[in-house]
């Protein structure tokens, strides 16, 4: 049956509503609630039957008018339909929110469609290679991006398959220097390869995602830059030892350029390189280069964070990230944190630290995150509603995440944020992630740097994580009452909805597991909560998960979260992985009502240890859930109380009208 939800959902729900109303609808009393409209039109001009207070026509304009005005009135900042080529990304500070209970919207004018981008579109096409039907153009000499757009699409990077799996590795010999490639054809071709710094290898792991560049070629060893090769070579699923799957590439070639849309992006000569579908018009395609790694930042102070900030109706597009090109290339440990940094060593790491060692447990507390497109921090009562967020090189939003990850080094401190009717879609990393993962999330010095409600609902997911494949499409780490409702999240390579961070080596005692692999050298056994308890993850609908990711569930969970409900959730076509990973630390998680089809295991509650507080993973309960194939997976063991009962197995394909409704129910309803 339909359980009741919790009274804060529902305080919750009628908030959203009337936080709608105050910044979308017009104002009931131009007395009571005065408006100003800001008009930017690049031209100059103005529809007919529009109504404009001022009309300007560039983005700081419209900026500068609004932190004029919106002490004294609510300010809609209309946009005309086009592309708007930023040359840099627009920063919205404390000044740039509604004061005084105002609000300021910036949305695109009615019935248009206007483009924030931080690319340029590439033009001039020339047929250099009608062979293999390669065409050029020019673009600024120094140009660097990891991403092209054509046609609203994500061209591809080059790739030279080297080994398809772990188990087809022999050929490939590991060494501190490098990697040396004992084939003669494969080391033939990597011989004939201009711009050897260019190059980069990736490997695929279990639950990894990993890029490191190469320095240069000699003969057959691939001399690889530092510290990328060496950080990506000791810990948990690493580079030369995935637990599983193991596929190694060698990306980033102009000779490697084999089929349609493929490119390559020579920097020192300022060329783009293209292979369009035969028969396919250069001239009448839309290339987009990107410029810009983000393209809004908003971001106050805890003292003065910005407030009453909406977005409305706009596509925010053509970004890039290019640190993985650098010497850190991308040391992926899990779902976009990586490590940066140099770090100590055993000299025989390559063999004794290829499943954790001390020395690895050294840089847990300082990984990074994929900074966003669109980042909020220390801002409150931020909504964005009916967006696109396309086309993007890093994560789409980002909400109250490290420091690291905000350009303005100021994280965390994102309360009251609506994110809701939006599309994500065409990106390379995450839709949305919220919240942190280093000590500051989740046990704050300032109580203002809390990430606190925070509402994720009726959202497009589709098609992201397309670079960095072992991102969630949503992710939502130490938050106070995060709701994640009614979307619907698929074709994705790795999880749809994960929540939580840490196994539980943050929460109340610490993780038995990581005092014994030595982390509690770095980091002190806390006897405090974190802040990540009272999330709702609920109705939506989740599919075609898995598609290159081994590890992981659709849905996901981490650590210790009491109040936290996940109910009434459709999750089908998890390939052969898990529906849901109830992972190492998970405490207090209620999961209930939900509908699980086609996974090998519908739920895997990790608790493989004799001892419960090794995983600590323990005190939840799994109820009143459908499924159809694959069994549960609950190690138990005295001590755990880890509850599975009252779920409901499904051979015949027949539902009950229970069930059915959960089916129906779940994802966007716009």
């Amino acid at each position: 049956m339909t359980r009741p939800r919790p009274l804060r959902v529902i305080a919750a729900a009628c908030a959203l509503v009337l936080g709608a109303a105050a910044l979308s609808a017009p104002p009931t009393s131009a007395v009571t609630r005065p408006t100003t409209v800001i008009l930017v039109s690049p031209d100059g001009k103005k529809p007919k039957d529009l109504h404009a207070d001022q009309v300007v026509r560039t983005l700081d304009a419209a900026q500068a008018l609004a932190r004029a005005k919106n002490s004294t009135a609510d300010v809609r900042v209309l946009l005309a339909g086009g592309t708007y080529e930023l040359k840099k990304p627009l920063r919205f500070g404390s000044r740039d929110g509604g004061r005084n209970g105002h609000t300021v919207i910036w949305q695109s004018v009615p019935g248009q469609h206007a483009v924030l981008s931080g690319g340029s579109k590439v033009t001039g096409w020339t047929l250099t290679d009608p062979a293999k039907n390669i065409w050029s153009a020019d673009v600024p000499v120094g140009s660097r991006s990891r991403q092209l757009y054509v046609d609203g699409q994500l061209a591809e990077r080059t790739q030279l398959l080297l080994a398809e799996s772990k188990k087809t590795r022999d050929h490939l010999v590991f060494s501190q220097r490098g990697l040396t490639v004992n084939d003669p054809a494969l080391a033939e071709r990597i011989a004939g390869l201009s711009n050897p710094g260019d190059l980069e290898i990736e490997e695929l792991g279990s639950f990894t995602d990993r890029y490191s560049p190469v320095q240069t070629v000699d003969g057959s060893t691939l001399v690889m830059e530092q510290p990328a090769w060496d950080n990506n070579n000791f810990g948990y699923d690493t580079l030369k030892s995935p637990y599983n799957r193991g596929a190694v590439y060698l990306n980033n070639a102009y000779e490697l350029i084999s089929g349609p849309n493929q490119w390559y992006l020579d920097s020192a000569k300022g060329k783009v390189f293209y292979r369009p579908a035969d028969g396919q018009s250069m001239a009448a395609t839309d290339v987009r280069l990107p410029r810009l790694e983000s393209l809004v930042q908003i971001s106050g102070s805890y003292r003065d964070p910005v407030q009453n900030l909406a977005f409305s109706n706009l596509t925010f597009a053509h970004t890039t990230w290019n640190f993985p090109s650098g010497p850190q290339g991308y040391v992926d440990q899990q779902s976009g944190a990586h490590i940066v940094g140099e770090y100590a060593k055993p000299a025989d790491f390559l063999t004794s630290c290829q499943d954790g060692c001390p020395e690895f447990e050294k840089t847990r507390n300082e990984w990074h995150q994929i900074p966003a497109a669109v980042q909020v921090s220390a801002a409150e009562h931020v909504t964005f509603d009916g967006n696109s967020f396309e086309q993007l090189g890093s994560v789409g939003l980002g909400l109250g995440m490290d420091p690291n990850a905000h350009a303005s080094g100021i994280g965390y401190g994102a309360a009251e944020i609506d994110v809701r009717g939006n599309s994500f879609t065409n990106s390379a990393a995450s839709a949305i992630v919220a919240g942190g993962v280093q000590p500051d999330a989740h046990h704050p010095r300032d109580p203002r740097m809390t990430n606190h409600d925070v509402r994720i609902v009726d959202n497009t997911v589709q098609g992201v994580s397309k670079n960095y494949r072992d991102n969630a499409g949503i992710l939502s780490t130490y938050v106070t009452r995060a709701t994640i409702t009614h979307n619907t999240l698929t074709d994705l390579p790795y999880d749809g909805v994960d929540i939580g961070w840490g196994w539980g080596i943050n929460d109340p005692g610490g993780n038995k597991y990581y005092l014994e692999a030595g982390l509690y050298n770095y980091q002190p056994i806390y006897r405090t909560p974190t802040t990540f308890r009272e999330n709702y993850v609920a109705y939506n609908l989740i599919h075609d998960t898995k598609q290159a990711m081994h590890d992981g569930g659709s849905i996901y969970t981490l650590s210790s979260s009491p109040g936290t409900v996940i109910e009434r959730n459709y999750v089908y076509d998890s390939r052969t992985t898990f529906g849901a990973l109830i992972d190492q630390g998970t405490r207090y998680v209620v999961m209930r009502d939900n509908v699980f089809l086609g996974s090998s295991r519908w739920v895997y509650v990790n608790a493989d240890a004799d001892d419960p507080d090794t995983f600590n993973t323990k005190d939840n309960l799994v109820t009143g859930n459908w499924w159809d194939i694959g069994p549960a997976r609950n190690p138990e063991g005295p001590g755990f109380n880890n509850q599975l009962i009252n779920n409901t197995q499904i051979t015949d394909g027949t539902f009950p009208p229970e069930a059915h409704k959960i089916m129906t129910e779940a994802g966007t309803r716009r």
